[in-house]
C-alpha cells in the first residue's frame, strides 16, 4: 500500500475548505462597508506651481516635532536625490529635471511633494488587526501608538508604500506617517501645516468635493498646461490628496495604480472565509476525516496480517507459571 502523506492530505483539506468558504462579496457589498462622507477633507497639489522651496517640509517638521533642524531645509542639494518619507520625515519634495518629449514640448523642471495619501478606503486601516489605525470623520487616517503591537501589516498593505517604522527604537518603536496634522489630544481635526505654509498655493486645503471641482475647472481652462487627469480622484478607490500634473505621473514619482481599493478585495475574501463559521467547521471536519481515514487504514492492515489472539485476563494457573 502507498505510504500515507498526512501533510499533503491536510493541505488538500484546508485548501478545499478555504475555497469553498471564500465566496467573495460583491463590489457593492464591499463599498457599503466603507461609506464616504461629504465632510472628507483633502489637499489639491498643483505640481506646475511648486518651486521646490521646501517650506512644506519645514512646517511639517515643526508641527510634528521631528528631529531635523530648521537650517537643513534651506539646502536644495537634497532635491537632486529621490527621497521617500520615513520615520523622521513625513513629507518630502523631489525634483524631476525637464527633458524633451517626442509628443510634448520641452518639459520644465518639476517639483512634487509626497506624503500619506489618506485613502478613502485605506488598506492600512483594513490590515491593522488591533485598530491602531482608524479613519477619522473628516477623512484623516490617524494612528494610536498605545494600541499598536508592531506587526507592521500596515506597511505591507499600503499601496503607496508610505508607513515607516522606528527600527532604531528597541523598546518603544512606532509606525510613523502623516496624520493630516490632526491633534488627537485636543480633539481637533485635519489642519495640515504644509498647506498653510505654501507660498505659491501649490497646496490648497479644503473639502475634497470642492477641490475636485477646482481641479476639473483648471483642466478645462488650461488643457495645454495639464495632463487631463486628477491623480487621486479614483486611484485605489480615491484619496484625500489630489494631484494636477503637467507631465505623466510616472515621470514625477507617482505610482500608476488601479481604481479598485485593495481593501475591498482582501476583505471580501476574509468575510467569505469566516462567514457562518465555515472555516472552523471545515477545519475540524478535515481533522475528523483524517482520524477516520487513519483508523480505517489500520483496520485494513490488521485484517491483511491476520487477527491477533485476544489478550487473556486474570491470574494464571500454577502449571502455566
Amino acid at each position: 500500500m502507498k505510504p500515507f502523506d498526512r501533510r499533503a492530505f491536510l493541505k488538500l483539506g484546508l485548501a478545499a475548505a478555504a475555497s469553498g468558504g471564500a465566496a467573495p462579496l460583491s463590489a457593492d457589498d464591499g463599498e457599503k462597508n466603507h461609506p464616504t462622507s461629504p465632510d472628507y477633507v483633502g489637499v489639491l497639489v498643483d505640481t506646475t506651481l511648486c518651486i521646490g522651496c521646501r517650506k512644506c517640509e519645514e512646517a511639517c517638521n515643526r508641527s510634528n516635532h521631528l528631529p531635523r533642524t530648521a537650517q537643513s531645509f534651506a539646502d536644495r542639494e537634497v532635491l537632486r536625490t529621490f527621497r521617500r518619507p520615513d520615520d523622521e520625515a513625513y513629507t518630502v519634495v523631489n525634483q524631476f529635471p525637464g527633458n524633451p518629449s517626442p509628443d510634448q514640448k520641452d518639459l520644465p523642471t518639476t517639483f512634487a511633494k509626497v506624503q500619506c495619501m489618506h485613502c478613502l478606503i485605506p488598506s492600512c486601516v483594513s490590515a491593522c488587526i488591533v485598530g491602531a489605525l482608524t479613519k477619522a470623520p473628516d477623512g484623516a487616517v490617524i494612528y494610536n501608538s498605545t494600541i499598536c503591537m508592531g506587526c507592521r501589516y500596515c506597511m505591507v498593505a499600503c499601496p503607496f508604500e508610505i508607513p515607516a517604522y522606528e527600527y532604531h527604537k528597541a523598546l518603544t518603536p512606532r509606525v510613523r506617517k502623516c496624520q493630516f496634522c490632526t491633534d488627537q489630544a485636543k480633539g481637533t481635526g485635519a489642519d495640515p501645516a504644509c498647506a498653510a505654509a505654501c507660498p505659491t498655493e501649490t497646496l490648497v486645503f479644503g473639502k475634497r468635493a470642492d477641490l475636485l471641482a477646482i481641479a476639473h475647472k483648471r483642466l478645462e481652462q488650461r488643457p495645454d498646461r495639464y495632463v487631463q487627469h486628477v491623480y487621486g480622484e479614483n486611484e485605489v478607490g480615491g484619496t484625500g490628496w489630489l494631484y494636477l500634473t503637467g507631465r505623466p505621473i510616472e515621470q514625477i514619482g507617482l505610482l500608476n495604480l488601479p481604481g479598485r481599493a485593495p481593501a475591498l478585495r482582501t476583505e471580501a475574501i476574509q468575510h467569505g472565509i469566516f462567514k457562518y463559521g465555515i472555516l472552523p467547521v471545515a477545519f475540524y471536519g478535515t481533522l475528523a476525516g483524517l482520524m477516520w481515514y487513519n483508523h480505517r487504514r489500520e483496520d485494513v492492515t490488521t485484517d491483511a496480517q491476520g487477527t491477533p489472539p485476544a489478550p487473556e485476563f486474570g491470574p494464571k494457573k500454577e502449571d502455566e507459571r
